[in-house]
């Protein structure tokens, strides 16, 4: 049975949200008021352009329960996520979004369900009211591929709003790698693990900061991070390839002692060339993303840095 009492700290990422960000802090305190828990609100601004740190820190000037840090700059959404999580130290703490997607009024069922001994509480995205056909299509491929690529199962529709116990935190903040998929790293730390579902409304104000683009790249970290297969796929391809290719040439030799002519069909070569060439330059590529990997962890370069911390105002 967990400690009844240990402080609940709120990790909040926050990226262009200064509309809206004082709603969220609303709603969040009135149920976080209702936990018989002590709370703070840990807001992470990810090198915002607009208003957003002026709201945040005019905030915390008014309730000392909300501590406000700052990135150097835009470093995304898993990585200010990370940094609520090394500063936020050895605590019970809550992961959660400031679009008010992440619906508040389940955080006392991830609560009930930490206290009756889980360490990581998930939450299960059921349905997203102003998600796309193509979003739902894309994501359902994304976590059909990488649940048949990697030995590390990862829920589908899993979201980043999550409750993680004392040991879970200290866990996760052992794990120093650059290229971060948190929802990955969550499942690979194992632990007693509960699932809550809930349906995530529109946004209220803004709109989302991950782009296409931003989710094939953590599309692709997910991948790179967790398996090894695209490697292995091109080694069995390259097998796949070389049977039948050996077959067409003993096919060719024994034409040519047969038939004493020479077997026509450059067009068919040229074709075969393009082909077996575009698949080992798709596999060089993904190979060098390995190795970038590898190259960018060797450096062991910072994962962020603050601009601003609470004691600096």
């Amino acid at each position: 049975m967990p400690d009844s009492s240990p402080q609940l700290d709120v990790v909040v990422p926050c990226y262009n949200e200064a509309d809206g960000i004082r709603a969220f802090k609303a709603e969040v305190s009135r149920v976080l008021d209702r936990l018989d828990l002590p709370w703070q609100l840990f807001f992470i601004d990810d090198g915002s352009t607009d208003g957003t740190l002026q709201e945040l820190n005019a905030m915390a000037a008014d309730d000392q329960r909300v501590r406000v840090y700052s990135l150097s700059r835009n470093f995304g959404h898993q990585i200010a996520l990370s940094a609520g999580l090394d500063v936020t130290g050895d605590s019970l703490v809550l992961l959660m979004d400031a679009d008010l997607q992440h619906p508040p009024e389940i955080i006392p069922k991830l609560i009930a369900e930490w206290r009756s001994g889980s360490d990581v509480i998930s939450t299960i995205r059921e349905r997203t009211e102003d998600a796309g056909w193509f979003k739902r299509t894309t994501a359902a491929a994304f976590y059909w591929l990488i649940n048949r690529m990697t030995e590390t199962p990862i829920i589908p529709a899993a979201a980043d709003f999550c409750l993680l116990s004392p040991r879970a935190h200290r866990a996760l903040c052992s794990m120093p790698e650059r290229h971060r998929f948190l929802r990955g790293m969550i499942s690979w730390i194992g632990f007693k693990r509960s699932l809550v579902p809930f349906d995530a409304p529109k946004r209220r104000t803004g709109r989302s900061k991950y782009s296409p683009f931003k989710m094939l790249v953590l599309a692709f970290d997910a991948i790179f991070s967790f398996s090894a297969a695209p490697m292995r796929l091109a080694t069995r391809l390259g097998f796949v390839l070389v049977v039948p290719g050996a077959v067409y040439f003993i096919y060719i030799v024994s034409h040519y002692f047969v038939t004493n002519d020479f077997v026509r069909g450059w067009g068919s070569l040229i074709g075969t060339m393009l082909i077996v060439g575009g698949i080992q330059l798709i596999f060089i590529g993904m190979t060098g993303e390995y190795l970038a990997r590898i190259f960018e962890e060797s450096k062991r370069r910072p994962l962020y840095f603050f601009k601003q911390r609470p004691d600096d105002r």
